[in-house]
Parts: C-alpha cells; sequence; structure tokens
C-alpha cells in the first residue's frame, strides 16, 4: 500500500522552492503572524464549531433520519439517497477537521508543562467526537488521522471495535481525560472553555457521562456490568441541568442558530414528521408547543405532521397545511443550546442499564426523574398525569426499554444524529416506511463514506467499501450487528 506522509510532502515541497527563490522563506514570512495557535483559542473553535454545525446538522439532515421533522423539497436524503446530501448530511468533514484541531491542543498540552490543563479536555473531546463519528459511519480512519505533520495523507480505516475498545481509543481517552485532570496540580486555569468556563470538575463529571453512554452503547457486544455499576455508585455524572455540557447560542448573528441566519425559505422546508405528531399526540406531550407551531390553516391551534420522504417532484405540498419548526429554532435561539450530553441523556441512559439487570437501581425512578429533567431542559410544563398516562414506565400495550427509548427520542430532537442511532440501537420508536423511499424502503442503519474519501484515499475507502457491502447504508456498524 502506497502512503505518504505530511512531513514527506512537506520535505518535498521546501526542496522544490528552495530551487526556485533562496530567499523565499524569508522574504514570505510575516514577521507579526504568530506561529502556532494558543490552545485556549483552539479549545474554544473546536467546542463552538462542533457544536454549532452538529446542531445546524441535526436539524437538517439528523432529525430526518429520526423522523422528528421532515422536508418538503431538496429532500433526496429525507428518502434515504444518502449519498446524496443536500441542504446537510455529509457531517464527515465536520469530524475530521474538528478532531484534527483537537490533536493540535493535545500535542501542545503534551509538550509544554504550562500548557498541561489543556489535556484532559482534549482526551474528552476527542473520546466525544470520535464516538460520533464511529457511530454514525462505523469503520473509520482514527489512530493515523489526526497526527498532523506526523501522521498519514491515507490512513488506513480502523474497526469500530477497536476505536471503542484499543489503547488511545474511546474508553481509553475518557479514562486518560479524567486522569490528567484528576492529576493536575498547577495554578494555570482553564481558557477558552465555553461549556463549563474552566471548571475541570466539571469535565470529570462529563467524561463520567459519557462514559455511561459509551459503556451502555457497546453492552450488546461487550460485558460492561461492573464499569456501569462503578460508576452509578460513584454518582459523579451528570445529574442536575446546570451541570448540563452545553453552550447557549444567542438572538444574533454570529452566534445565533443557524437556521436564524438563512433565508426563510429554507426555514419553511422543515415541517414536522407524522412520526413526531402521533408520539407527542399520544402522549399529551406539551413540549409539541416548543418544538413546532400549529399550522398556518389551523382553525384552533392544531398542530399536523407529514409522512418523512414525499417525492418533492410528483406531490404537491400545501405549506400551510402543516407544522414548522418552533420559534425557538428562529426566531428566539438564545433558549436553544448546542447539546454534548445532558442529564436527562444520562438519567434515561441509567434507566435503561437498571431495566436490563446492567446495575443495581430502580429503573422507573431513574425513567422519571430523566422525564422530568427533560422537559425542564426543553422549557416546558410536564402535565400532573404525564407519568401515569401513556408515557408512564408500565403503560399498557409498551415496556419500559420501549418508554425509555422513546423519551431519549422526543428530547434528542436537533442533537445531531442521536436520535437516529438511538433507534438503531434500541429499535424504538417504531419509524414509519416513509412515502417515497429511495433504499427499497429500509431504514438506513450507517451513514455512508463521502465521495471525497474514494477519491483522496481511494486504497483504504476501497478495502472500507468492501467491507460494507459496497458502502451500503443497510450494513451495520460493529455494536449494531
Amino acid at each position: 500500500m502506497r502512503k505518504y506522509t505530511y512531513s514527506c510532502l512537506i520535505a518535498i515541497t521546501v526542496f522544490l522552492v528552495a530551487s526556485c527563490t533562496k530567499d523565499f522563506e524569508e522574504i514570505n514570512t510575516n514577521p507579526n503572524a504568530p506561529n502556532t495557535v494558543h490552545p485556549s483559542l483552539l479549545l474554544r473553535q473546536v467546542i463552538y464549531n462542533f457544536g454549532e454545525n452538529m446542531s445546524y446538522e441535526g436539524f437538517v439532515a439528523g432529525d430526518l433520519l429520526a423522523q422528528h421533522r421532515t422536508a418538503l423539497d431538496f429532500n433526496l436524503f429525507d428518502r434515504h439517497a444518502l449519498k446524496s446530501p443536500q441542504l446537510g448530511g455529509n457531517p464527515w468533514p465536520i469530524f475530521y477537521k474538528n478532531l484534527r484541531d483537537n490533536e493540535i491542543m493535545l500535542k501542545q498540552a503534551r509538550q509544554s508543562s504550562t500548557l498541561k490543563v489543556y489535556e484532559g479536555p482534549a482526551l474528552i473531546l476527542k473520546a466525544y467526537m470520535a464516538a460520533g463519528l464511529t457511530d454514525l459511519f462505523g469503520n473509520v480512519p482514527y489512530f493515523e488521522a489526526f497526527n498532523g505533520t506526523e501522521g498519514e495523507v491515507t490512513p488506513v480505516y480502523d474497526s469500530q471495535e477497536s476505536i471503542y475498545l484499543n489503547t488511545n481509543g474511546i474508553l481509553d481517552n475518557l479514562e486518560k481525560g479524567i486522569a490528567a485532570i484528576e492529576n493536575y496540580t498547577d495554578a494555570i486555569s482553564l481558557q477558552g472553555d465555553i461549556i463549563y468556563n474552566g471548571n475541570l470538575q466539571s469535565w470529570v463529571r462529563f467524561a463520567k457521562s459519557l462514559q455511561i453512554k459509551y459503556l451502555l452503547r457497546i453492552s450488546a457486544k461487550v460485558n460492561v456490568t461492573s464499569q456501569l455499576q462503578a460508576l452509578y455508585d460513584e454518582g459523579n455524572y451528570i445529574m442536575t441541568n446546570d451541570q448540563n455540557a452545553i453552550f447557549n447560542f444567542t438572538n444574533t448573528a454570529p452566534n445565533s442558530f443557524r437556521l436564524a441566519q438563512l433565508r426563510v425559505g429554507d426555514f419553511n422546508n422543515f415541517v414536522m414528521s407524522e412520526t413526531m405528531e402521533d408520539i407527542l399526540t399520544n402522549y399529551n406531550d406539551t413540549r409539541i408547543n416548543t418544538f413546532f407551531r400549529p399550522y398556518a390553516n389551523a382553525t384552533s391551534g392544531e398542530f399536523n405532521g407529514l409522512l418523512n420522504g414525499i417525492d418533492a417532484s410528483s406531490t404537491s405540498i400545501v405549506l400551510a397545511n402543516y407544522s414548522l419548526a418552533g420559534t425557538i429554532f428562529r426566531e428566539n435561539t438564545a433558549t436553544l443550546n448546542a447539546n454534548f450530553i445532558t442529564a436527562w441523556e444520562v438519567q434515561l441512559a441509567l434507566a435503561e442499564a437498571a431495566e436490563k439487570g446492567l446495575i443495581m437501581a430502580n429503573g422507573q425512578t431513574l425513567y422519571e426523574n430523566g422525564v422530568t429533567l427533560a422537559f425542564q431542559y426543553w422549557n416546558a410544563t410536564m402535565p400532573t398525569n404525564y407519568l401515569t398516562g401513556n408515557a408512564a414506565y408500565n403503560a399498557t400495550g409498551t415496556t419500559p426499554l420501549q418508554q425509555i427509548s422513546t423519551q431519549k427520542w422526543i428530547a434528542n430532537i436537533i442533537n445531531g444524529y442521536e436520535g437516529w442511532v438511538e433507534y438503531r440501537r434500541t429499535g424504538f420508536p417504531q419509524l414509519r416506511t416513509i412515502a417515497a423511499s429511495l433504499n427499497n424502503d429500509l431504514i438506513p442503519v450507517r451513514m455512508p463514506y463521502p465521495s471525497e474519501e474514494e477519491a483522496l484515499n481511494s486504497e483504504n475507502y476501497n478495502e472500507a467499501a468492501t467491507a460494507t457491502d459496497g458502502n451500503s447504508i443497510n450494513f451495520p456498524v460493529w455494536w449494531d450487528e
């Protein structure tokens, strides 16, 4: 296999330049420009860039796959032609750009004692983004992919199992990130932290919450009972909404949610899905007023959803007959967050672990805590009978695991691709067969590798594509096999 390193390419370039102009470097170097970026700026940039981009992706692509909402036009992605992303649906460069920048920060932290404070957060963010990447695509370039000038231009694709379990993988980096913070004794504070304002113990709690999430995610493949029980017993995970790993959008550009900055036609392209309408209506769920607006032609403030995946070329839709996204996503984005992980997600994960016998705990109590926290998170008032009606833990005609997964699905709206990922893992809630499928009426179970990989990393891409039945969106990832 033919490989080139960045350092080799740089050496070749320097040789050629030197042969043309002896003083080229001196002449073309700006003495006032910095040679490196301080990790405080990188930390802020990685957190914001990843959170903002994945929140946008969550709205225009992730919510379509999860059937939270549907698209009226430019909707090949909604019809499951995932190799034809339109308004969104190609998160690959978002992951790799931010993982690259995060690796620069991590390297700086390990090379300089005065920057040591950044090591723990950088490892935690690396684990978080790597998990998101591999959970979408399966096997991906990882161990060779983020080493800057020392890395491979054409890195191999590593197995998802190794990315989760091997040294320097997801779970290992979370452990190392926690240790780096707990062993840090210097007085230099963490700057650029728009999640926790430099509070290192909050980062530890963030990491332990991610451990719960990822151990549960792989629990069908690996025995994680002892690790989960130890985390639950210790209790040092996110428990309240004021501990959430989030940052707030604003009401004004450039830090408002992106759908507030785009033309109204892009915003109006997305309406409530029929799947979401039925579930929220069945639960008498007041969050419907936050997530969506009554449709314009409604007579008494009703909501109406549309079946996902219409054929826009042959189906005429009257926008006024369907519910648009709520004001939180456009006019009032100051109440919206970029969400990394929250108290409600952790409580619902623990409820699932308890129900499956992975931890000794009361699953119903954890479930009810999680639902209550989710209503608080979305600034909605929970009906007094909500947890004793159709949303009850042991409601007739359903199961606790179905209720847990459905509540997680509801609250995960616009949270990247999490609603779809959790559906793939649990099978809940039951999604509909879409109107005009371009995938033989199958719900996809992975994102396809993007076309640029085939062009830029062809040998390794071809091997990975072969291993996924021709880069098929119907080929499950490791933890879903």
